[in-house]
């Protein structure tokens, strides 16, 4: 079930809040939890199973970490318990296949490959449960003495298979004694609103755009249409996960949950350090709290630094996928980091602002078409058409005919990547125009409208993915 469907938007969600905020308080995490299970079981019926089982082994290790762990060493064994089963549950399910793959390649073996499904979320959940853990080993967090709540913390359906990646530590005290506020409430149905919008009539019409490009034959398309098939496709993808962290967040809001925000403008930045402060921030925090810093962080001499930029990188990479194009992505992003911090990042400040935006957005299309190829043979054509090497020309009358048609929702793209409406909503409010009720009423007005729209795009449209499932 993906947030973005009838199923969800008439039936799931609008039943789920009528029951939580009718039940007495201490009923309410139960509500939740029930309606978390139904949701993952709703797609996942069997790999619910899976999400049992990591929260169990977390919660019991950390039940035996504190009862049990008088000494240090005690504690890393607990904490290592735990760690390990997680990375090998995800790296079963997630990398099996992957790994088979590669050692048929490398020594021309016949393994068959296993064939397994990959459980819808994993990756998230699992960095979830680890993180529990690791705070609690480091006494940064109070163990969790109730099962059920700790399961709600994991299941919880919100943020359960696209993240952000919400800590223990950020919900803890909300999971135990948490204010629905009304105000919150309504801020929260707007930001789901705004995030369904973002999804349903920006990311899906980007990402047919960049469906219709992508299948044109090599050598078909000018190398002005591959790189807007290049650019549609980072706006799908930008707009498609932030559009289910907006929604994330809204009905955190909703529940009475302050989740952390996941992005901020990324398009926006002025250099690939900026970039990735703003892009999938809860996963780029993770790997900076339990990998990087542990590692020796910046602290280091040049060349362990650079080691470290690289490991963590390479994890990044190979976190979105079992396929080699992630691991060449997460490496194409530490090489590139690494160069701004010992090369011409301190250039590179000094150019003027158009010209840094200008090559982040270079570096961050091109990213994307590594990110999106996992055929190497498709990837290797994809970047000769958009360097026109591959017997195809500069510019085409076929990308004055997409510009055209998909013209609108570009735009539209366009302004809600920048920070344009927040700069407007501020000088608006600075310049204090107009009663507050009209003003009410014709944003009110304006949500209904686009709500219908979006609805009317639900029933009539087939293409309607989530690109983060796949992760």
């Amino acid at each position: 079930m993906v947030f973005s469907s009838i199923p969800f938007l008439f039936f799931f969600l609008p039943l789920c809040l009528l029951l939580y905020y009718a039940v007495p308080y201490s009923w309410k995490n139960g509500v939740l939890l029930l309606f978390s299970l139904v949701f993952y079981a709703w797609g996942e019926p069997v790999y619910i199973l899976l999400m049992l089982f990591a929260s169990a082994v977390d919660y019991t290790n950390g039940r035996l970490m504190t009862r049990f762990g008088t000494t240090e060493g005690r504690r890393r064994l607990f904490l290592c318990c735990s760690v390990i089963i997680n990375l090998s549950v995800l790296g079963f399910f997630k990398y099996a296949d992957f790994l088979i793959d590669t050692v048929n390649g490398l020594f021309y073996t016949g393994l068959r490959p296993l064939g397994l499904g990959l459980p819808v979320g994993i990756s998230f959940f699992t960095f979830q449960t680890m993180s529990y853990s690791i705070d609690l080993y480091r006494r940064k967090v109070p163990v969790e003495k109730n099962y059920l709540t700790y399961l709600t913390y994991v299941s919880m359906f919100p943020q359960l298979v696209a993240g952000p990646i919400v800590r223990f530590s950020t919900v803890n005290q909300e999971l135990h004694s948490r204010k629905i506020r009304r105000s919150e409430v309504t801020d929260g149905f707007y930001r789901f609103l705004q995030g369904l919008f973002k999804k349903v009539l920006i990311a899906n019409q980007a990402g047919a755009l960049w469906e219709e490009i992508r299948l044109l034959e090599t050598g078909q398309a000018s190398a002005a249409t591959a790189w807007l098939g290049a650019a549609a496709f980072t706006l799908q993808l930008y707009f498609d996960f932030s559009a289910y962290s907006d929604m994330a967040i809204g009905m955190g809001w909703m529940l009475g949950f302050h989740f952390p925000e996941n992005f901020r403008y990324p398009l926006y930045a002025v250099s690939v350090t900026d970039f990735w402060r703003r892009w999938h921030i809860s996963l780029s925090t993770w790997f900076r709290d339990y990998v990087y810093i542990p590692l020796g962080g910046n602290r280091v001499s040049t060349a362990k630094h650079l080691r470290n930029m690289l490991i963590v990188w390479f994890l990044t990479g190979l976190w979105h996928g079992a396929a080699w194009n992630f691991v060449l992505w997460g490496l194409y992003y530490g090489v590139l980091l690494a160069l701004e911090k010992y090369v011409w990042g301190k250039k590179l400040e000094r150019l003027p602002a158009v010209i840094q935006h200008g090559y982040t957005l270079l570096i961050v299309v091109t990213g994307f078409v590594i990110f999106v190829f996992d055929d190497c043979g498709a990837l290797g054509r994809y970047l000769c058409s958009m360097a026109a090497c591959a017997g195809n020309a500069w510019w085409g009358e076929e990308f004055l005919w997409y510009l055209t048609n998909y013209g609108v929702v570009l735009l539209a793209a366009v302004i809600l990547a920048f920070p344009v409406y927040p700069w407007a909503k501020k000088k608006l409010e600075a310049a204090g125009n107009g009663p507050k009720t009209a003003a009410g009423l014709v944003t009110a007005a304006g949500y209904i409208m686009l709500f219908l729209l979006t609805t009317a795009f639900l029933v009539n449209d087939t293409y309607n993915p989530f690109l983060y499932f796949r992760f």
